[in-house]
Parts: structure tokens; C-alpha cells; sequence
């Protein structure tokens, strides 16, 4: 059983998570995409141990289908977010960049993200609830 200490913080942390993703949604908005073309750019941005994503790779990551996320892909594409190409290696493969323009927009909103993680660090940092 939960102590009543263990539902606040439950409680806490959730209304703390919502208020901030309706920050990044606004976010977002405000840059001039939509909360979802900011999350593939930072995907990609933050992919690991490289400065692009397959389709799959963003797909797992946004947790969409890899039909929805390849035609959220297109979208970027369309408006100079993002560029595909094949990969060397494997012509079969192909990977997603961010553009000098989607690389900016990104920097743009992340700035604006670690600026509001800053003041929900309490909020969301693990600590242990008895």
C-alpha cells in the first residue's frame, strides 16, 4: 500500500509534468511548428552517436508508426527542417538531418526547455518517498 506522502508526490509530479508539456506545446507554437515537428528535431538532435535518424529510430523514439512518422518527415522535409538522404554504407537506409534551419529552430526551443527544466528540478529529480 501507498503511503499518503507517496500519492502527493505522485500527485505532484504529474500536475508538475503536465504544466510542463503544455509549456513545450506552447513552445513550439510559438516558434512556428508543432509540438510533434519539435520533438523530431529533437530526436534528432539527440540522437547518440550521430547527427541523424532513420525513420525507425524517430518512430520508436516519438512512439508512432513508422507510416505516420515517415509522413511527419515529408512535412519537415517540405518546409526545410529536415533533408533525407542514403546512407553510404547501406542503400537501403536511409537517413534524416536536421537542416541549418531546423538546427536553429531546435537550439531556439531547447534553449527555452532547459531554462523551464531549471525550475522544476525538485520536481523532478528521484528521490526516494517513505
Amino acid at each position: 500500500m501507498l503511503s499518503k506522502q507517496q500519492y502527493i508526490a505522485l500527485s505532484n509530479f504529474r500536475s508538475q509534468l503536465a504544466r510542463f508539456l503544455r509549456f513545450s506545446e506552447r513552445a513550439a507554437r510559438n516558434a512556428g511548428i508543432t509540438p510533434t515537428q519539435y520533438l523530431l528535431l529533437l530526436h534528432i538532435r539527440g540522437f547518440a552517436g550521430r547527427e541523424w535518424a532513420t525513420v525507425g529510430d524517430l518512430a520508436q523514439r516519438l512512439q508512432a508508426s513508422p507510416h505516420g512518422t515517415a509522413a511527419l518527415v515529408n512535412r519537415c522535409v517540405a518546409l526545410r527542417l529536415v533533408g533525407k538522404r542514403r546512407n553510404e554504407e547501406d542503400a537501403r537506409r536511409i537517413e534524416v538531418h536536421l537542416t541549418d534551419r531546423g538546427r536553429r529552430l531546435a537550439e531556439r526551443i531547447a534553449r527555452r526547455h532547459r531554462d523551464e527544466l531549471q525550475s522544476l528540478r525538485d520536481v523532478f529529480r528521484v528521490t526516494r518517498v517513505s
